[in-house]
């Protein structure tokens, strides 16, 4: 079977965009303005739920092995991560003082200052990673404040292949719950659960609508009608809650309240619409992403903790665009070479892990 590589295409602009996201919003906060960082999140992390929906089947056992195999290399990666942020540690306290190395975490600002400075190696946060549960990485603080999707993305793939294979005729019924509840949560806020629930209710809806367009082409007629009811529900927004709502939209993402979910529907009808209609027919750098998206995704957030170091001495020297511009291509730059580094990193894990399992099923 030939490989969508609009798929590829769409996964690595996704990609690129969250890149962009981080870039912004985290060192980003020193220069850029708002409202150039609030417009990066018309292209957000929706897109890669829909996405799943899209390339997700009714297969149990695929499902869960790929789940598996996304799992232990997961690990691999914060297991390397978390031995990265220990030897730092070690080096600095080594080398030169605690003072030193509380004034290089200082860079992130004091939101992210070190609470665990030790030769001691924090075992627990291993665990911890392990299991979901992010706290922080002093050395890399946008890696642990990005993984938030990863758990998301766990409980919609099981939740949503066991909808698939056992409801398969009641696809539409499990959308209309999901969009029921999100609706019902953000018209009520004071009954607007805590954890993941509000987060699964919305992007379950989104994945199973991926799902249900599978294979399928939106009509062209249907398409100024989509964008017509996107603009409508924008000029709702503004109307209902003020222009002053337009500052308040990142903070409307966790958990997605109305304002972040009528943002984001602009990039979901357009991946929509080009789906099956945008033919790309060659390999090219953004597909090598899209391929490669989970690589990326955990290199950029070593990457968009670097850049900070760039940040805070250039950012006075030059104007805010040129410099935003600057930066974001470095990233992309450190994140590509990044992430060609952690794949070998997770091939040589898997092939030790490989050879572990042979000699002790050998026994």
């Amino acid at each position: 079977m030939n490989r969508d590589l609009y798929i590829d295409f769409a996964k690595g602009m996704a990609t690129l965009s969250i890149i962009f996201i981080h870039t912004a919003f985290w060192s980003g906060q020193f220069y850029i303005l708002p409202e150039i960082r609030i417009f990066s999140l018309v292209f957000d992390v929706a897109l890669f739920y829909a996405l799943s929906g899209i390339t997700s089947g009714s297969n149990i056992e695929k499902t869960f092995y790929r789940l598996l195999k996304l799992q232990i290399t997961y690990m691999i990666f914060v297991t390397l991560l978390f031995f990265l942020d220990y030897f730092f540690k070690v080096f600095g306290l080594t080398f030169f003082s605690p003072e030193w190395l509380q004034n290089f975490y200082s860079t992130f600002g004091s939101k992210y200052a070190a609470t665990s400075i030790s030769t001691v190696p924090q075992w627990e946060n291993l665990g911890n990673w392990y299991l979901h549960q992010y706290t922080n990485a002093d050395t890399f603080p946008v890696v642990m404040g990005s993984f938030w999707y990863l758990k998301v993305y766990y409980i919609l793939t099981v939740f949503g292949v066991l909808i698939l294979r056992f409801f398969p005729k009641h696809i539409n019924w499990f959308i209309g719950l999901c969009g029921a509840l999100t609706l019902l949560f953000n018209i009520f806020p004071e009954i607007y659960p805590s954890g993941q629930v509000g987060y699964v209710a919305f992007y379950m809806t989104i994945f199973l609508a991926g799902n249900r367009l599978k294979g399928k082409k939106i009509p062209t007629k249907a398409i100024p009608v989509l964008y017509a009811a996107v603009a409508l529900a924008l000029i709702g927004l503004f109307s209902f809650y003020g222009n002053e709502v337009f500052f308040k939209i990142s903070k409307n993402k966790f958990p997605p309240q109305t304002p972040y979910i009528v943002w984001t529907l602009f990039s979901l009808v357009t991946l929509f619409v080009f789906y099956n209609r945008l033919k790309v027919t060659k390999e090219n750098f953004v597909t090598y992403i899209g391929r490669n998206a989970i690589f990326f995704y955990f290199g950029q957030g070593i990457s968009s903790s670097l850049i900070y170091f760039l940040v805070v001495p250039l950012k006075d020297s030059m104007p805010w665009w040129v410099l935003m511009i600057l930066i974001y291509s470095i990233n992309i730059i450190l994140a590509s070479v990044i992430s060609a580094g952690l794949k070998k990193v997770d091939e040589a894990g898997w092939k030790t892990l490989q050879f572990l399992r042979r000699k002790t099923a050998a026994g």
